[in-house]
């Protein structure tokens, strides 16, 4: 399927309509495979005992997906997420970036459905996995 955003694309989109959280994030990859995204972690996205929160894993699969699904559409800012479901699977380790591979399952008109796996940076592992639907406005 031909890509309609880049990662260059979806960098840009993210800074200019979701300024409040772009810095938290790095579109690492772009392509037919899915979408990379990164969570450079910070002390603000740790929970007591010095881990990445289960917020903030959340947020980066779904960010991902979000993403993901933007490459194939274009920039259709208001796909919103119907539906989440995410298995934390192991801790992640402290002081280590979280990294998002989302692959889109289904796209539909209306509807796409994806997964995602998060790993933390140089753990072959994933920390979380997430099935994530999104619903995507007529007229996109």
């Amino acid at each position: 399927m031909d890509l309609r955003m880049d990662r260059a694309a979806l960098a840009a989109f993210l800074a200019r309509d979701f300024g409040q959280v772009a810095a938290d994030f790095a579109v690492e990859r772009a392509d037919a495979a899915g979408v990379a995204l990164r969570l450079v972690a910070s002390e603000r996205h740790l929970r007591p005992g010095g881990t990445v929160s289960g917020p903030a894993m959340f947020a980066l699969a779904d960010v991902a997906m979000y993403l993901a699904i933007l490459s194939r559409i274009g920039p259709v800012a208001l796909a919103v997420t119907t539906n989440c479901s995410i298995d934390f699977l192991r801790k992640p380790p402290a002081g280590h970036d979280l990294l998002a591979e989302a692959r889109i399952l289904k796209l539909g008109r209306s509807l796409a459905v994806g997964d995602v796996l998060v790993f933390a940076e140089g753990v072959a592992d994933p920390v979380a996995r997430a099935g994530l639907t999104y619903s995507i406005p007529p007229g996109r």
